[in-house]
């Protein structure tokens, strides 16, 4: 148990030191390469440090651990709207970028719903796995794109706030590939480390691989997210810091799932309780994106400890799901019937509130 505990705080150590060296990396290298810190946060760095979900679940579902290879992505969507971005709008309100309102957000709504909709028949197979690979390459393509056509003022603004615009070693590609590179190896072997430590912990309390992969597997794995999106913050970097978390959506579902379907010996077969409760729950965190992004155009402290009190909530149910308490039907109902629908129509009104007098003006 100390053994293990040493490794999580090892592992702890080295997601801080790697999300360091990745945004920094990523941040110069955009201005070195003309590319949008926004595109930045949504390829390179959610692509990075999603690295470790893309590790666990393509070996989970080659041997066979399937509970664990869809659970991880899964739990790590759900994680990273609700901590992710909640989290880092306590440390500081997060300004949203108009692109993320108008285009990522309704395509990681589109490709959760599509997993839902592909799940239905309780599996996912490498023709699936196949379509969500071409969807990625597809997805990243217009990205890139769209990058390269943004406007001067937007790369010049970006030029003043991140570079120092004098030639020399320190601004060579080169050294920012290193470090971004570095920086993902820290990052993968922190959550490594930090993930073995967990599932020893979970398994020695005797709890199921599909708790396991929705809480334990799906949190550690998305620490290189927390570290990277609250570091951004930090430095003030917030459009690396949103779209880290909404890329990152966006690529478990099309990367990590595709991949784990591809190379699995057989079909991923997805668990009931997945498709009946935690699938449901991950559509509708990406649908309350919509209303908290557009309100304001900025995720505030208080939204931002809403969306950690819905993870507390979520966390709640799994644990009483778990332990098979009794109290576990009429929890679900309240949160439900009462909870979860007054939260959206509060949303939803705040947001029809802001559009009437942003349209008035």
């Amino acid at each position: 148990m100390i053994a293990g505990a040493l490794w999580f705080l090892l592992g702890l150590g080295a997601l801080i030191a790697g999300a360091e060296l990745m945004v920094r990396g990523a941040s110069r290298l955009a201005l070195l390469f003309g590319i949008s810190p926004l595109v930045v946060g949504l390829t390179v760095v959610s692509f990075g440090t999603s690295a470790p979900e893309l590790a666990v679940s393509v070996q989970s579902a080659w041997a066979g651990q399937v509970d664990i290879a869809i659970g991880n992505v899964v739990g790590s969507n759900i994680f990273n709207v609700l901590v992710i971005l909640g989290l880092s709008a306590l440390v500081v309100p997060l300004v949203v970028h108009q692109q993320l309102i108008r285009q990522e957000v309704p395509i990681m709504i589109g490709v959760s719903l599509l997993l839902w909709g592909l799940a239905a028949d309780g599996g996912i197979g490498r023709g699936e796995g196949l379509l969500f690979v071409g969807l990625l390459i597809g997805y990243t393509v217009l990205l890139i794109w769209q990058s390269r056509r943004a406007a001067a003022e937007e790369k010049s603004e970006y030029d003043e706030a991140f570079g120092d615009g004098q030639p020399g070693w320190r601004n060579h590609w080169a050294l920012q590939l290193l470090l971004i590179v570095v920086g993902l190896v820290l990052l993968v072997l922190g959550a490594r480390w930090l993930v073995e430590a967990a599932v020893g912990f979970a398994r020695y309390l005797g709890v199921s691989e599909l708790v396991i992969g929705l809480t334990i597997v799906a949190a550690g794995t998305s620490l290189p997210e927390v570290a990277t999106s609250v570091m951004a913050a930090l430095r003030g970097e917030r459009d690396i810091a949103v779209g880290n978390a909404v890329g990152s959506n966006i690529f478990n579902i099309l990367c990590v799932l595709g991949i784990s379907a591809i190379v699995a010996p057989a079909e991923l077969t997805v668990a009931p309780q997945i498709l009946g409760s935690d699938l449901p729950i991950m559509v509708g965190v990406a649908l309350i994106c919509l209303p908290v992004f557009f309100i304001g155009g900025v995720i505030s402290r208080g939204e931002g400890a809403l969306l950690l009190g819905l993870y507390i909530a979520y966390t709640a149910y799994l644990i009483l799901q778990a332990v098979g308490h009794p109290a576990l039907v009429a929890y679900a109902e309240i949160m439900g019937v009462v909870v979860l629908p007054v939260v959206a129509v509060v949303l939803v009104v705040l947001a029809w509130r802001y559009w009437r007098v942003s349209a008035a003006r």
